[in-house]
């Protein structure tokens, strides 16, 4: 028996995959049998497990246990306790409450579990990309992976289709110009892109995402919040430098930003931080109705924020 868990669809159906083809690496034959938990019927489980005339291995996949029947529960929660030998159940629950019992019951008898959850960071998505495309023995540089992760990032399976579609059409180590080719308009330009451009000293690049982002309809005020955030960031963990580790455990940030802002403070001095914080609080003031131009007025704050840091 096997629980594959997790809400990231893509990754879970490649577990399940992957455990049918096992499977059939052992026995080209072996019968696969698929069940919808949300149309499920009383006595299917064991119709579909029952020991076959020939001892025949079998492979038996239920789907969608987050929308089970009760009929399903109560009869995998049977099926546990005398689990048919030649038969692999696999159990996929796409996150939730409902079966709860089920799967508590699955994980104390020592059945394997293959966690999906879906991909949130950056981090992870460009990492995911890597191994994309080093399955199809390709690799792209650096910035060519940010710069996919950045169009398509948002969706695993769109992500993946994007990798599928970039080996299938371009041959050699994959450059950022042709991902910007092929996705460039689809750069996701939030906030936070541009905060982030704009701390690197990317001023180019953070107008770019900023422009993008408000022709796309975004509005300035979050893109100020998420100016000021990051510049808050910054701030408080430049504030305890030298005072060892127990500072930083009090900012109630993950480690992730922590690392983060430490290698962004590398190119900042407290003058330019006191001076992109200034560009902000004044940004903020007019985009809330105290300036003319709200879009003028946070293009202006990037510019400001990503000069400030060099000084």
């Amino acid at each position: 028996m096997v629980l594959v868990a997790g809400a990231e669809g893509l990754l879970a159906e490649r577990a399940v995959d992957r455990l049918v083809g096992l499977a059939r690496e052992r026995d080209p034959g072996v019968e696969v049998t698929t069940l919808d938990g949300a149309l499920y019927g009383s006595g299917m489980l064991g119709v579909v497990a029952s020991p076959s005339l020939f001892d025949e291995d079998r492979v038996v996949v239920v789907e969608g246990v987050e929308r089970a029947t009760d009929e399903l529960l109560t009869d995998a929660l049977a099926y546990l306790a005398s689990p048919a030998p030649d038969v692999v159940l696999v159990l996929r629950h796409g996150g939730g409450q409902r079966g709860k019992k089920l799967l508590d019951a699955v994980r104390a008898q020592g059945a394997p579990v293959v966690v999906c959850e879906p991909v949130k960071k950056d981090s992870d998505k460009a990492a995911f990309v890597s191994a994309e495309l080093r399955r199809a023995s390709r690799r792209a540089d650096p910035r060519a992976v940010r710069a996919l992760v950045d169009a398509v990032g948002a969706d695993l399976r769109e992500l993946a289709a994007a990798c599928a579609q970039l080996v299938a059409d371009t041959t050699g180590v994959i450059g950022s110009e042709v991902v910007e080719r092929y996705y460039g308009g689809r750069i996701e330009a939030t906030g936070f892109r541009v905060a982030d451009a704009a701390i690197e000293g990317d001023a180019g690049q953070a107008v770019a995402l900023l422009r993008h982002a408000l022709a796309t309809g975004v509005d300035p005020v979050p893109v100020v919040a998420a100016l000021a955030m990051k510049l808050r960031t910054l701030a408080k963990v430049a504030a305890t430098r030298g005072r060892g580790g127990a500072s930083v455990r009090d900012l109630s940030l993950a480690p992730w930003q922590v690392d983060r802002a430490l290698k962004d403070l590398q190119r900042w001095t407290p003058e330019g931080l006191a001076e992109a914080i200034t560009a902000v609080a004044q940004a903020d003031a007019e985009v809330k109705g105290a300036g003319r131009d709200r879009e003028f007025a946070v293009e202006r704050a990037v510019l400001r924020i990503a000069s400030a840091g060099s000084r």
